[in-house]
């Protein structure tokens, strides 16, 4: 049986309010002093802070006693627009017109819309093992696209791994383009080691200098030592050489797997893992980057495409196109794992 509990703006205030408690979960709203609305749902072995208004943004994870969320700037999140101005979350969604880092020729902002979008409706659906918070989201510009999004994130009773979900239905009477990216923003673990099920190789080193990216003479020697097979990125142990970001893409996954499983093993033995369906995915991005002010091990971002914007995806053959009423749906399951 399943429980649907209606969420709404005026149950998040700067008093914390109990929305849900039983034995597996807890539920409370809240609001930010920014303004910004947060849902904490935690289980036995520890929490997620979702923004249910703000394109469902996870902002906040930890578990077993690890905070998952990547160092940044942000003391808490901001009314924003694009996902640059309020980057301190765990997890977005990236898309869903367009997604990653525009060229100079691209009109689409970093990451694409959804990112920060305000979402129409938000809503718990609580079944005895797990905990989901959903919402709905209608993108409709006059003389351009129309569709509808469902993102959803799935807490699960005594687990640390949890479901990361979007669904997007073309409303319009024409196809529509699609892109998407589940962007989650690992924290970086030091001496933490990479595995995955798909070749090594697989995993090619971006040789491209994005606008952002500001090269150094350390960090450009470092590149082509990778590029050269004589140094590489297995473990996070020279983190000196990730400043700026160091990226790594893997294409056409249902080459190598049904189910790409991704992997950050730390010092300690603790696993963070991420798995999904090919599929539904069919690349992976690792981005890591260390500085003082962000620290990030990325260690798998499953997309429908490379993150490099939207003509990018339309020249090499990766932009979807969405027939009218069609609908499209993702999934990645992450976290801490056995």
């Amino acid at each position: 049986m399943t429980t649907r509990l209606t969420l709404w703006r005026q149950l998040f205030t700067e008093h914390p309010r109990v929305l849900l408690a039983n034995d597996a979960f807890t539920v409370t709203a809240f609001r930010y002093a920014s303004g910004v609305e947060g849902l904490r749902v935690e289980n036995s072995r520890g929490h997620l802070v979702i923004l249910p208004w703000l394109g469902q943004m996870i902002w906040d994870a930890e578990f077993d006693g690890r905070d998952l969320t990547m160092r940044n700037m942000f003391s808490e999140p901001k009314p924003a627009t694009e996902v640059v101005a309020t980057y301190g979350c765990f997890a977005f969604h990236s898309g869903l017109l367009a997604n990653g880092c525009p060229s100079p020729e691209d009109t689409h902002p970093l990451h694409g819309e959804m990112a920060c979008a305000a979402m129409d409706e938000a809503w718990l659906e609580l079944e005895e093992e797990s905990l989901r918070v959903t919402g709905r989201y209608e993108y409709v510009m006059g003389f351009g696209h129309h569709y509808q999004a469902q993102p959803a994130v799935v807490v699960h009773k005594e687990s640390a791994l949890f479901d990361i979900h979007m669904a997007v239905t073309n409303l319009a009477s024409v196809a529509m383009p699609l892109q998407y990216m589940c962007h989650m923003n690992y924290a970086y673990v030091a001496g933490a080691r990479f595995s995955q099920n798909i070749p090594d190789d697989a995993l090619a080193l971006r040789e491209s200098v994005p606008a952002h990216v500001r090269p150094t003479e350390r960090w450009l020697a470092f590149n082509r030592r990778i590029l050269q097979g004589e140094a590489s990125l297995a473990a996070l142990n020279e983190p000196h050489y990730y400043d700026p970001e160091i990226v790594f893409f893997a294409d056409r996954l249902d080459r190598y797997t049904d189910r790409p499983e991704f992997r950050m093993t730390a010092p300690d033995g603790t696993t963070f893992i991420t798995r999904f369906s090919s599929a539904e995915l069919n690349y992976a991005t690792r981005w890591i980057l260390y500085n003082g002010d962000q620290q990030v091990a990325a260690f798998a971002l499953p997309a429908t495409c490379r993150p490099e914007g939207f003509l990018a995806a339309q020249r090499n053959g990766s932009l979807i196109s969405l027939a009218p009423q069609q609908t499209r749906a993702f999934s990645v399951t992450t976290g801490i794992g056995g």
